[in-house]
């Protein structure tokens, strides 16, 4: 799935917990997906404009 310039992505057999991956120009970034949806790791994504991330 393409979201503007993000794809989203997963794996069926990768392990739990649940987690999407997203990817852009700038980077990668790992969202966990268990009742909320929360950020696990992030390379080189912009969180902001101007602002990036590397967890």
């Amino acid at each position: 799935m393409h979201k503007r310039r993000f794809r989203f992505f997963f794996y069926s057999n990768e392990h739990a917990p649940i987690h999407v991956h997203v990817k852009s120009g700038d980077g990668e970034a790992v969202f966990v997906v268990e009742g909320e949806v929360v950020l696990r790791e992030s390379v080189g994504m912009k969180t902001s404009i101007g602002d990036s991330q590397t967890t």
